[in-house]
This record gives structure tokens, sequence and C-alpha cells, in this order.
């Protein structure tokens, strides 16, 4: 139980609530998620569901420390729990108050995107290694395998961008020289040249069909989408894992510019695209001066976190209709699509990213779409899924994770 009392942070007010030892501050699964916690003194055990997938360990958090901002922020249920281990007192912020909070205290909207940036980097690895059961790679040496996997696609533009990247790369590689001439006879087939912007030039347009970023290059810019959409992928084992597919007023590509690290995942420009580049020399200043598109920035990353524990839960669906069907309840909740209305939803996506999303190779995607058709709460319209009763694919979903735990207390009884 909570003990509140007033507290003030600079010309911020927040609430101070102290809980004694062994009390609860969230509890996974639940959907109360109006406000976030900041540690002042005492610690407290994280713990979630998906660390049986992951392997991770529950953690203890300390002064400092900022629980439940992920779910709070992203405006769905608790993807953890949260016990006192001693008498705790916490700093409690309101959703409704975060834009405030972090006008007057930059140094926390600073550490929650940090926070963030490292959960996305490590959800990223395992995401990829579950996936299809290799170990992800972000380094340069790996955008020849990038290259490598765009090509055999067939995908000239987006195959020689990774070339290039590499031959800037690794120029003493014992490869080169035979890659730059592959470079140069793929160059003719190469339909899209993407523009160069100086640095400072923030709103651009790139072309659909190609490669804005690759994974395994070094970046110091993150994205805000405009116009246009773009997905987000990795090539492991020579095999894409479909991470996300983003669209008007998402942003991607913060965890490079934060961790100054290469990136962990490329971006392909599905359609025409209007983008905001946010660079190191100007991050600074937008943290400063634009609280609320730094809070925009937060909200998005734990939104895409939040996916990334659903896709995580869906790599333990055997079933490949089942990992479908619980995808794309996971895209319903995503666009909070009221499913007790019983309305129907015009989906902005198809099939086959639905079916990428789920993993499913591309020899079984027709019939497993022809399946769901004959369900005929399913259809295709304007090249989009149209679902005439979203009900129905809760009921599917959840079938389908009572099928993993019933699996898995067998496994452990």
């Amino acid at each position: 139980m909570g003990v509140e009392n007033s507290g003030t942070i600079q010309q911020f007010k927040p609430t101070i609530v102290k809980f004694v030892k062994n009390s609860f501050f969230v509890v996974e699964g639940k959907a109360d998620t109006n406000r976030f916690y900041i540690i002042q003194s005492g610690n407290v055990r994280v713990s979630r569901e998906i660390d049986k997938i992951t392997g991770e360990k529950e953690s203890i958090a300390g002064p400092g420390d900022i629980i439940a901002a992920v779910s709070v922020l992203a405006g769905y249920s608790f993807i953890e729990t949260a016990v006192a281990v001693t008498d705790v007192t916490t700093v409690a912020v309101e959703k409704t108050q975060y834009s405030s909070l972090i006008r007057v205290k930059t140094p926390i909207a600073v550490k929650i995107i940090q926070q963030f940036s490292q959960r996305l980097r490590t959800l990223n690895e395992v995401l990829s290694r579950l996936a299809v059961n290799a170990a992800a790679v972000s380094e340069p040496a790996h955008l020849f395998d990038v290259g490598e996997y765009y090509a055999k696609q067939k995908k000239y533009n987006q195959a020689l961008y990774a070339y290039q990247r590499y031959i800037a790369y690794c120029p003493h590689a014992s490869n080169i020289e035979a890659l730059k001439k592959k470079a140069a006879e793929l160059f003719p087939k190469v339909k899209v040249i993407k523009p160069v912007y100086p640095p400072n030039k923030m709103d651009r347009t790139y072309p659909g069909n190609s490669l804005l970023f690759a994974e395994g290059e070094m970046g110091n810019e993150l994205y805000i989408i405009q116009e246009g959409s773009v997905k987000i992928n990795k090539i492991v084992n020579n095999q894409e894992v479909v991470l996300a597919v983003l669209r008007k007023g998402d942003i991607f590509g913060e965890m490079a510019l934060l961790e100054n690290k290469p990136r962990t995942a490329s971006a392909e420009i599905v359609e025409d695209c209007k983008v905001l580049a946010v660079n190191r020399a100007n991050f600074a200043e937008l943290i400063k001066n634009s609280p609320e598109l730094v809070a925009r920035l937060t909200t998005l990353m734990a939104e895409r976190i939040w996916l990334m524990y659903r896709q995580l839960a869906n790599t333990m669906i055997e079933s490949p209709l089942g990992r479908v069907y619980d995808a794309l309840f996971t895209q319903l909740e995503k666009e909070r699509v009221p499913l007790d209305a019983k309305q129907p939803y015009l989906c902005n996506f198809g099939f086959k990213e639905l079916a990428e999303m789920a993993r499913i190779p591309p020899m079984e995607q027709n019939n497993l779409l022809n399946r769901l058709m004959m369900t005929k709460k399913i259809n295709i319209v304007d090249n989009r899924l149209f679902i005439s009763d979203p009900a129905e694919i809760l009921r599917q979903a959840e079938f389908s994770r009572r099928a993993v735990q019933k699996a898995a207390d067998l496994a452990s009884a």
C-alpha cells in the first residue's frame, strides 16, 4: 500500500509515494497504467513472464531507476511485476504530467530514452535469435550478408546500398575487389537512387524500394516519418525478420544515435517517404526546447518495446495459423481497435506484411491466406486485410496462447 504526500522537483510538483517492504508497485497484465515511478530510496524487484523466453533473470532496481514507464507511456497493460524489496520512496509521475516533467527535468527524459534504447537493443537480439534460431550480428562486416540476401531476392537497390556500405567500412577485406566488380555489375539494374542530404538538412524525401540505412553501419540520426511507410527488419542466418512496419508519426533510428553503436536493424522504405532527420548535434537542443516531441519519442519507443514483447511471445506458438492470428490481434490491439463493439476494421497492411510479422515462409503464405478467408471473417480490400469481426481474432489468438501455456505447464509438471 502506498502512503502519499506532496513533493517537489524544481517547479514541478509530483506525488511522493511510499511502499512498504513486500508491497506491489505494479502487476504484469493489469491495465491500470496511469503512472510510473522514479525510485528515490530503497530497492525494487522487477520480473516479467517473458523472462522465461529471453533467459533473463529478475533484476533489482534502486535509486534513480524508473519503474513501469514502458506500459504507462505506451498506454497498454503492464509488462512487468515490481515488488518492494525494502521500504521504498518514489516519485509517482502521472502520464498526463510527463511533458511538464521533462520540460523542467530534462535528465529524466534522457534517462528514460537511454533505458528504452538499451531495452530495444536487447529485445532486437533476442527476437532475432528466437525467430530463426541464430544469433543476430550488428557490425559492419554483416553488411555483406545483408547485400547477399537482397541480391538473392533481386532487390538490387537494397543490395547495392549494402554492398557500398560494406566496401566503405571494410576496405581491406579479402573479398573487396570481387565485391567492387559485383557492385558495378548491379548498378545498371538499380532503378532508384537515394538522394544524399547535408547533415543540417532536416526535411528530407526518400524513394520507395530502397534502404534508408542498413544494419551494421554506424548512424547518427533518428527519423520521424511525415509521409509514407518504412519496414524495420533484420537479416539473420539468410532470413528476414520483420520487426515493425512504421508510418506517419512514427520515429525510428534512435538507438544508434543515442548509443553510438552500429545499427541493429535495417530501415527499408516501402513507400516514398518524407521524414524529419534529427542528428546528435541538434538532439540535445530538441530535448531542451521541444518537450512535446521528446514525449512523443519516448511514447513511440515504449510502444515498440511493448510490441516486441508481444512478438517474442508469438515465437513460442508452434502453429503457423496460430502465429498469424496472434500477430493480427497484436496489430489490432496496437491500433486500439475496440474488440467488444464488433465493428469491422480495415487494416493498413496486407497479408504479406502480416505473414512476415508471424515468420511464415513465402511458400506457406497462400495456403494460410486461403484458410483465413474460408472463415469469412477476413477478406482482402484494396490489398489490405479487412476484418469483419475483430472479436473473433481475439478468440483465436487467446486459443493459441492457451496452447502455449498448456505446453509449458506440461513441460514443468
